[in-house]
């Protein structure tokens, strides 16, 4: 398949006076490394650019503030009045203008979030903040917004959008959805306004349709002003796609392009579903964006949950939208839009939507990737060591997410391979989650690198291979990558070797086996969505965790989808439960009320990994150059996996 089959996904666009290459936008991603003076380090013009590089039509940056006294939420975000600011943006657009991609500027104000720390969640106050009316927010009263403070909140739109356009950027890109400033006097949660800039959804998008036009009058109407809204808020108390459409025909005409979001990231409930979790269907918001096309002559856009080229394709032609804007997926993969052109469609990296970008971004001021090392090290790679001149041989023990990723790359640089995995397939402990719906997209990326692997005539697998110290010298490898993992934690309990008690990788594997009552002993991601799937297998399921919270394991912004699941299956969880015996009965536990029992047919327990530190120890005088990298030195999260194994590849044979 090639461009000819998604004619419609690669159809230019003209929006003012701007042409886009094709329907695949780069929506707006965050950058949150910003240096105390207010500016970005070069490493974000490399960031974007390298999206722009791959093939996308646009690429948005992360939000501008346009008032640096009222609507900067947190000392992460740029602002439009930093003095000599506008060095730093235009650097970036002229990043992503030299690929052939228009660079975007997303414009945006705090609102009633201004002067805050920005943690998630319960951000710190630090000053003074205004909203459409009085209120109480985070511990301060919210000041509301008068006639002259609403005048100036549109002229300093006005002027971040004129900077923009003098440091290069070809459109503006409002955000007024999300929760943010302009949403929040579309929303009749935080608008009760009953003046001409509330009541009504017309009268509550007043003031983005004056920001538009005011736009337009100071840059012209060839100057193309996207602006970004919410369809549905998604919570009870405010507004749905009915509302939702009479705001998109307020902008109707004024906007040239509505771009169709979905949700408030301020609710805890619904941030999984404005940041699509794991647990939504691919293209969840794609109805939002349908039925506002339904009554606006102007083009619409989707965003949410995007990664699937014909799904796109179809929802282009079949005029649900008339763009689709893609954020989390070209961080996995910024080639994607040139892949799907080029025909090579199965090597694009899908994104599982784990939140672990957003987390890193949010924890580290930089975005790294699960699946994509490069991404967060784009200046890194593109500045990388040249490939040696001589070709090694590698030895990788373990075929996991690390040992692929250490494979691939050795094999991209031009040494020989032998990838030795002790199962009978590639994908490591990941495997067992094989049949969850909402791991699919996990599934895919497994299935995928297994693919590649199997394709490039620099690797050689050998599979059902256990290497130890002897094996290993034998292969007579110069350069050896160990990513042998981990093994589950058995905990401390009496009768844990009981019948009809399983560890989490052999739960998932007979899952749809296991009968009557379930107890899943573990706080962390592995125990609760082992029990959501138990659950959606209509099993009765309870967790029972000894601490008093869940482990989010350092993604932390995977909890808010997490948690929305847990509500909408209704999955019991009890806290400050220490289970000492287990019984034919079920398991004996004490807990700050005293000591009980909890009925149960199955017993499962999932409380950690243990890193294999033998094995990788005792090979370490088996090759020249020695490398480990994984859950083998310490048990984490997949992006330090494929990092670690990223950078390891990179550096053999450099010396």
């Amino acid at each position: 398949m090639s461009v000819q089959d998604y004619p419609h996904l690669f159809e230019p666009i003209r929006l003012g006076n701007t042409f886009f290459r094709n329907r695949i936008f780069g929506a707006p991603m965050g950058y949150q490394n910003v240096n105390g003076d207010g500016y970005l380090p070069e490493s974000a013009a490399y960031y974007y650019e390298r999206r722009a590089r791959g093939g996308a039509a646009s690429v948005a940056t992360m939000e501008v503030i346009a008032d640096a006294q009222y609507g900067r939420g947190g000392d992460t975000q740029m602002c439009a009045e930093t003095k000599n600011v506008h060095h730093n943006l235009s650097r970036i657009a002229y990043a992503v203008s030299a690929y052939g991609a228009v660079p975007v500027m997303e414009i945006d104000h705090a609102g009633m979030f201004a002067n805050r720390s920005l943690s998630f969640f319960g951000a710190e106050s630090a000053g003074e903040a205004y909203g459409p009316v009085e209120c109480e927010c985070a511990g301060r009263l919210i000041k509301p917004m008068d006639e002259a403070f609403i005048e100036r909140m549109i002229a300093k739109f006005v002027d971040a959008a004129a900077l923009g356009q003098r440091c290069g950027y070809r459109m503006a890109l409002i955000h007024a959805g999300h929760g943010w400033g302009l949403h929040q006097f579309l929303s009749p949660v935080t608008n009760t306004r009953t003046d001409q800039w509330g009541g009504s959804p017309e009268n509550r998008a007043r003031i983005v349709v004056a920001i538009i036009d005011g736009i337009h009058r100071r840059l012209g109407r060839g100057f193309p002003v996207e602006v970004r809204i919410s369809g549905s808020e998604c919570f009870e108390g405010g507004y749905g796609i009915e509302e939702g459409i009479r705001i998109a025909r307020q902008l109707d005409g004024h906007a040239d392009l509505i771009h169709v979001s979905a949700g408030n990231h301020e609710v805890d409930e619904v941030f999984g579903v404005t940041h699509p979790s794991i647990f939504m269907e691919d293209g969840c918001n794609v109805p939002y964006a349908a039925a506002i096309k339904k009554h606006v002559a102007t083009p619409v856009a989707t965003v949410g949950a995007l990664s699937d080229p014909a799904l796109m394709e179809e929802i282009l032609a079949s005029g649900q939208a008339d763009v689709v804007e893609l954020a989390r997926e070209l961080m996995a993969d910024p080639d994607f839009p040139l892949k799907v052109r080029c025909g090579r469609e199965d090597e694009t990296r899908r994104c599982i939507r784990c939140l672990s970008c957003f987390s890193n971004e949010m924890s580290n001021g930089e975005p790294y990737c699960a699946i994509n090392p490069e991404s967060g090290r784009e200046m890194d790679a593109k500045f990388a060591v040249p490939a040696p001149k001589e070709a090694k041989k590698v030895l990788v023990v373990g075929g996991g997410v690390g040992g692929m990723q250490a494979a691939l790359i050795a094999a991209e640089r031009g040494h020989q391979v032998v990838l030795c995995e002790r199962e009978g397939r590639l994908g490591g402990v990941l495997r067992c989650e094989a049949r969850v719906p909402f791991k699919k997209l996990v599934e895919r990326y497994l299935d995928q690198q297994e693919m590649l692997v199997a394709r490039d005539p620099h690797i050689e697998v050998r599979l059902g291979t256990e290497v130890d110290a002897a094996y290993a010298k034998g292969v007579g490898a110069d350069a050896l990558v160990v990513a042998c993992g981990a093994d589950l934690v058995v905990p401390p309990i009496e009768g844990i070797d009981a019948p009809q008690v399983f560890d989490a990788v052999t739960a998932y594997e007979k899952a749809e086996g296991l009968e009557g009552r379930i107890v899943v002993i573990g706080g962390g991601f592995v125990a609760v969505e082992l029990a959501l799937h138990l659950k959606g297998l209509g099993r009765d399921v309870v967790v029972v965790n000894n601490t008093d919270h869940l482990n989010d394991g350092g993604n932390f912004l995977h909890m808010p989808g997490l948690r929305r699941e847990i509500c909408l299956r209704g999955l019991e969880i009890r806290h400050l439960v220490d289970t000492y015996r287990i019984t034919e009965e079920g398991i004996e536990f004490r807990s700050p009320d005293g000591e009980g029992t909890l009925a149960a047919d199955t017993v499962v327990y999932a409380v950690g990994m243990r890193p294999r530190w033998e094995l990788a120890a005792s090979l370490h005088d088996c090759a020249p150059e020695y490398y480990v990298v994984g859950d083998c030195v310490a048990a984490r999260t997949m992006d330090a996996a494929t990092a670690e194994a990223f950078m390891a590849a990179q550096n053999i044979g450099r010396v």
